[in-house]
């Protein structure tokens, strides 16, 4: 039965700005199982697909990203428009008491829609350079919560900021303390884990991380010759697999290319080596997982943000960089150069594994839902307070 209270997640877009929220609203639900939970987005089919399955209630509201043509600016301001006017409705229609925003286009009408009716709200902060709607509402909120130490110098000098880390789905913070009570008693019985065929991860996509789609095949193919051991898996994201497919065919590459990893979480705790994009959210999984990465940030990313929180996993040594703009010669080469080593060397791979596990942050999610609680009820979660 519900107290009446209303709590609404703000955003998406991108599984980067969603699950998070996802695992927030887990958290919360478990610690205060009466209130309202509901997410407002831009509408895509497998989001309201995904919320749907997940419990909740999903509201759309239009919006647009910044516009990369004149011809895209005239829907840019309409829609964002109409989404603030439809965000200021529906935050009094629906009685909403929170609002938390997740970052994507849809946040930013939600928010500020949140306060100028004076709903309070926290923002979660995915990347170590903050986005426009963190830093212009970064004062107005009553918390950022930040993956990142490093959005600090960006944000109001007034801004009340906790660096709580990245939340993650359910699957992988369940495998990590799994996989850390496994670790404990192995170590207590002095035993090991069976030898495995090693596992290479390719993270492409139909958007953002096509190149890696494009590039990956040829890599591999010079590189044949360290590939004996190694079973490659590569997703391809939707709309990409045929061709992708096709790719690894010519290049006479053995590898399992599939559309989505639905079980990603298992597949990265069993993986050794992981090839990706370097959004915060991805960063994070991979922390918990514990496995190393060689990232190439998406160089089109606002504010180059994925280049920034690359570069805070390379230097804690947790894995490789590649800027893919800064790039004098192919791509290919680049990645080549970057794999050759760790491929055949075990022990690189174990000590980039070592300091990827440190910057985990497996309680990330409980402590946000915490927060939450806390600026509700005035009260604060075991958990939170631990």
């Amino acid at each position: 039965m519900s107290d009446g209270t209303h709590i609404m997640f703000a955003g998406g877009g991108a599984a980067g700005h969603l699950f998070p929220g996802l695992a927030v609203a887990e958290h919360f639900r478990r610690l205060s199982p009466e209130v309202r939970i509901s997410f407002a987005g831009p509408g895509k089919a497998r989001e309201k697909h995904t919320i749907r399955t997940a419990g909740y209630e999903h509201t759309t509201i239009p919006a647009q990203p910044l516009p990369q043509n004149p011809l895209q600016a005239f829907r840019f301001v309409t829609d964002n428009v109409a989404g603030y006017c439809a965000a200021r409705w529906m935050l009094r229609e629906q009685q909403v008491s929170f609002v938390v925003g997740l970052g994507g286009f849809t946040s930013t009408a939600v928010v500020r829609a949140a306060a100028a009716r004076g709903v309070p709200f926290v923002l979660l902060e995915q990347n170590a350079i903050p986005s426009q709607t963190t830093r212009w509402l970064s004062r107005a909120s009553s918390l950022v919560c930040a993956a990142f130490e490093e959005v600090r110098p960006h944000l109001h000098v007034q801004a009340s900021v906790a660096v709580t880390g990245n939340p993650s789905r359910p699957a992988f913070e369940q495998l990590y303390h799994r996989k850390q009570g496994t670790a404990r008693e192995g170590a207590m019985k002095l035993g090991g884990h069976q030898p495995r065929q090693k596992r290479l991860v390719i993270l492409g996509g139909a958007g953002g991380a096509r190149s890696l789609n494009e590039s990956m095949p040829g890599v591999l193919k010079q590189l044949r010759n360290c590939l004996a051991d190694w079973h490659i898996v590569h997703q391809t994201g939707e709309g990409q697999l045929q061709e992708t497919e096709s790719r690894y065919q010519r290049s006479g590459v053995d590898a399992l290319a599939v559309t989505f990893i639905d079980e990603i979480a298992s597949l990265l705790f069993e993986s050794d080596l992981v090839v990706c994009r370097s959004g915060g959210t991805t960063l994070a999984e991979l922390a918990l997982a514990g496995v190393p990465a060689v990232l190439v940030p998406y160089p089109d990313a606002a504010d180059d943000h994925q280049l920034a929180n690359a570069k805070v996993f390379t230097a804690a040594g947790a894995s490789r960089l590649i800027d893919e703009s800064s790039q004098s010669g192919a791509l290919e080469t680049a990645l080549a150069r970057e794999l050759t080593p760790l491929l055949v060397e075990d022990s690189q791979r174990i000590e980039m594994s070592h300091h990827m596990q440190s910057l985990a942050r497996p309680d990330a999610a409980a402590e946000i839902a915490g927060v939450i609680q806390e600026r509700l009820y005035g009260v604060q979660s075991s958990r939170a307070a631990a």
